[in-house]
């Protein structure tokens, strides 16, 4: 196996997001300390749609609880929209949730209130935030047509199905322009027909709107919907997927079709990384592995490789 160096896609970006730094969470239960985030760092560039997947317990819940301004680190930083999510004010964290950010639950009872209509829900926000009648009107309108809600308009959230509650959850999450979007799991509770439409209309928002869009699940296959793909592990990112468009087109949001993936693993500043857990398994990688340096790339090989040449005599590099 050869680790190539090269520049993570998001560190290029000329602006970000969606910036966290060195982030750690930890919660105390009865004299109990469990560190769900150990250091993790991520960067999501403006107008980039990325999905964050991992294992249950790997930290990705806690990430998005953090990010969303529910909850805090307890060392390190995240910047969400330009606001440093650990030092807001009570007055700047409502602000931050109304305008700020959108979220999308999984549950769809936490989205939408039962008793108003579709237009309703998605109106509640601009309201809350005394936006003017025709700027309403006109956001409304925008937003039923983009996630194609115009005939349940006036259906209450008990007539729809799975798919078209979600797709409403988005338009109310998006009332408010916010500059980010954040999704916990929008596909958890629907089939797979379901699951695709959702993420579909998460796409057209993406690309139509430009809105940053995170979405953390657990489901693999939500990495072919969007361009690049951060898996968690142990609470820290390890490695990314990096899906290419085809046809020339190579924005962050253009993710129709690709000609090719990359995959792309982590390196923290103490040197560390994480292979992914099929490597690891494929090639039979335990206990220690031969590193081999070439001019551009580090060959990372099983210690019985006989491809890589013997150890020599000499000491060990520190």
């Amino acid at each position: 196996m050869t680790t190539t160096s090269t520049a993570s896609p998001a560190s290029l970006a000329r602006q970000d997001a969606i910036v966290c730094t060195d982030l750690v969470r930890i919660f105390t239960s009865e004299g109990i300390e469990v560190q769900a985030l150990q250091g993790l760092n991520l960067r999501v560039a403006v107008g980039e749609l990325v999905a964050i997947v991992g294992a249950s317990g790997s930290g990705k819940s806690t990430l998005l609880g953090i990010l969303s301004g529910l909850d805090a680190p307890t060392a390190g930083s995240a910047r969400v929209a330009g606001r440093a999510i650990g030092t807001l004010t009570p007055a700047q964290r409502v602000d931050y949730l109304r305008s700020g950010v959108g979220f999308v639950w999984q549950q769809t009872a936490r989205n939408l209130l039962p008793y108003l209509s579709i237009a309703e829900n998605i109106a509640l926000p601009m309201l809350l935030a005394r936006l003017a009648p025709a700027a309403r009107e006109s956001r409304l309108d925008e937003l039923l047509d983009l996630l194609e809600l115009g005939p349940d308009a006036q259906r209450s959230p008990a007539e729809l199905s799975g798919g078209e509650l979600q797709r409403a959850s988005i338009a109310v999450a998006l009332a408010n322009r916010p500059e980010v979007l954040l999704a916990d799991e929008p596909t958890g509770e629907l089939d797979e027909a379901a699951s695709v439409q959702v993420l579909e209309a998460m796409r057209s928002v993406n690309r139509e709107l430009g809105t940053t869009t995170l979405i953390v699940t657990h489901d693999a296959t939500v990495s072919e919907h969007v361009g690049r793909t951060v898996q968690i592990r142990d609470g820290r990112t390890s490695t990314e997927v990096l899906r290419r468009a085809v046809d020339g087109d190579r924005s962050a949001s253009a993710v129709a079709s690709f000609d090719r993936a990359e995959t792309f693993t982590v390196i923290d500043a103490q040197g560390r990384l994480q292979l992914p857990a099929d490597y690891v398994r494929n090639l039979a990688l335990h206990d220690r592995v031969r590193l081999a340096l070439a001019e551009d790339h580090v060959r990372v090989s099983p210690a019985t490789d006989p491809a890589t040449e013997p150890l020599t005599e000499e000491a060990p590099h520190e």
